[in-house]
């Protein structure tokens, strides 16, 4: 033991591997929802409120085959037996359903751009969190970077003819749940679990509620639609999970940056795949964002 301490204290420090892996998490996360309105426009033609209802249920087996992996169990059921920790997981839960339902809503009816829009202003609600109740502070090229991001979403806005209810409700709702999200006393994936847990008495409901009344869509004459809400679960669990984990390794701000690769996604699904249109303000508007990128990484390489 004593040779370690001696190789240690000679300056042979191993490098730390969190910062990567946190970033590999949320550009993970960020991927999958940017390419999610691909499977959401598959479930356009059920109700919103079924598709969040399944994305509940079918979240659960997958969280829990984590947890089993994990053996992290316990932290489940500790969370239980706190008031604390199901008080905000509570509340993230109920941030969460929201952006889900308001989500699944925008790519059914066409409204995609908004969508993204409302993603591209996320970060924004991201930094004026972390700066006001986290106290986090930036250099000059994190600041040109912000400044940059700031400009892109001014011109999208602008061009949108204001702020839609769409964008707002899914750039806040998301921006809340990170915020609180970051701050629960229990694990990303334990997390996770406890919300769709919470969630699935409500779930269940509307469920069972569709299959009285004859309108579900899970169910023996539609083998199609059954696979399709089946596969809610994974597309609804793994890129959560994974934001937890990366928003937990990484500042606040860094992940409201990174966040802008998924609405970027989200524009270009919109134009090329389902045909909406993109004018040249919005090309604008993506130079201005894949510089802010480009700078706050260069300020993040810098640092380190």
């Amino acid at each position: 033991m004593s040779r370690t301490i001696v190789r240690e204290s000679a300056g042979a420090q191993p490098q730390p591997r969190e910062p990567l892996a946190g970033f590999a998490y949320a550009m993970g996360a960020y991927l999958l929802w940017g390419g999610l309105p691909l499977y959401m426009k598959a479930v356009s033609h059920m109700p919103a409120w079924e598709v969040v209802a399944h994305r509940v249920i079918w979240s659960i087996p997958v969280a829990g085959l984590i947890l089993l992996l994990q053996r992290r169990t316990a932290d489940l059921r500790a969370a239980f037996r706190s008031p604390r920790t199901l008080a905000f997981a509570a509340l993230t839960a109920g941030l969460i359903s929201l952006n889900w339902g308001v989500y699944v809503y925008a790519i059914s009816t066409g409204h995609t751009v908004e969508t993204a829009l409302g993603y591209y202003i996320n970060p924004l609600v991201n930094v004026l969190l972390g700066a006001v109740f986290l106290g986090e502070r930036f250099n000059r090229l994190q600041a040109v970077a912000i400044a940059c991001a700031v400009i892109a979403v001014a011109i999208l806005t602008f061009k949108a003819g204001g702020l839609p209810w769409v964008s707002l409700t899914l750039a806040f709702s998301f921006g809340l749940y990170g915020f609180f999200r970051k701050t629960v006393p229990i694990g990303p994936t334990q997390g996770f679990m406890l919300e769709v847990l919470l969630l699935s008495v409500p779930a269940l409901v509307v469920i069972v509620w569709q299959v009285a009344a004859g309108t579900t869509h899970f169910g023996p004459t539609g083998a199609g639609d059954v696979g399709l809400l089946l596969l809610a679960g994974p597309v609804t669990a793994l890129p959560l999970i994974l934001y937890a984990y990366g928003a937990r390794a990484l500042r606040f701000t860094t992940v409201g940056v990174l966040q802008y690769s998924a609405p970027t996604l989200i524009f270009l699904i919109a134009v090329f795949v389902f045909g909406e249109p993109f004018s040249h303000w919005q090309l604008i508007a993506f130079l201005f964002i894949w510089a802010a990128l480009a700078l706050y990484t260069l300020s993040l390489f810098r640092r380190s």
